[in-house]
C-alpha cells in the first residue's frame, strides 16, 4: 500500500505550482489550487483506511474501521485541512496581526519543505527494490498524466483546467509519499528512492508533457 500511495501522490505544491505558473502564468493556477484542496485529504483517507484495514486484518470490521478513523484523526495534514475548511465556511476573518504572521510563514514554507526533503533523502542512496522504484516512476511520470489526458479529453475540460490536471498528474511523488511510508514503517527505501529518482527524471518527462500541451 505504501508503494501504491507513492503512485497516487504527486508533488502538486513544490513542483506542480511552480512549473504551471512558469509555463502559463499565475492566472492558470486556479485548477492547481482546486486539485491541491482535495488531493491530499482524498489520498490520505484512502491510504490510511486501506493501511489500517490491512494492519487490523482478523480483528473484525468494527475494530478495523475504528483504527482507520483514529489514524485519520491523528494525521496532522488531515487535521489542518479540516480546520482550514471549517474556518473558511464559517465566514470569519483572521485578525490582521495573525494574517501577517501566517503570510510570513507561508513564504518560508516551500523553501523549508525543500530543505527538509533534501535532508531526508540524503540519508538514502537509490536502492531498494529497483523494479518497484521503476514501477512508481513509470506510473507517476507517464501513466498517471496519460490517464488524466484521456479523461480530460473525453469530458471536454476547459484548456486551463486540462493543463493543470495533466501537469499535476505528471509530477514526481511528493514528500508525503515518504512520510506515509515512514508513518507505517513500510517500503521506506522504495519511497525515498522513488521520490529522488522520479524528481530527477521529471526534468525530461515534464518537458515532454509541456511540449504536448503546447503554448
Amino acid at each position: 500500500m505504501a508503494i501504491g500511495f507513492c503512485c497516487l501522490f504527486s508533488n502538486s505544491v513544490l513542483l506542480g505550482l511552480s512549473i504551471t505558473e512558469r509555463a502559463y502564468g499565475p492566472d492558470a493556477l486556479t485548477g492547481n489550487y482546486a486539485i491541491i484542496a482535495f488531493h491530499s485529504p482524498f489520498c490520505y483517507v484512502i491510504g490510511i483506511t486501506v493501511m489500517e484495514f490491512v494492519r487490523g486484518r482478523g480483528q473484525g470490521g468494527w475494530a478495523s474501521t475504528r483504527a482507520a478513523l483514529s489514524g485519520m484523526m491523528r494525521n496532522a495534514l488531515i487535521i489542518g485541512i479540516a480546520l482550514g475548511f471549517a474556518f473558511n465556511v464559517s465566514g470569519l476573518a483572521l485578525p490582521a496581526m495573525a494574517d501577517d504572521a501566517l503570510a510570513l510563514i507561508a513564504q518560508a514554507a516551500l523553501p523549508a519543505a525543500l530543505f527538509a526533503l533534501g535532508g531526508v533523502l540524503v540519508k538514502y542512496r537509490p536502492e531498494g527494490d529497483l523494479r518497484a522504484v521503476l514501477f512508481v516512476c513509470a506510473v507517476s511520470l507517464l501513466i498517471h498524466p496519460a490517464l488524466v489526458w484521456g479523461f480530460g479529453t473525453a469530458t471536454g475540460l476547459p484548456q486551463d483546467l486540462f493543463r493543470s490536471g495533466v501537469l499535476n498528474a505528471a509530477m514526481a511523488p511528493g514528500f508525503n509519499a515518504y512520510l506515509f511510508a515512514n508513518m507505517y514503517g513500510r517500503a521506506k527505501r522504495v519511497a525515498a528512492s522513488s521520490v529522488l529518482i522520479a524528481t530527477g527524471a521529471s526534468i525530461l518527462s515534464v518537458w515532454m508533457w509541456l511540449a504536448l500541451l503546447g503554448p
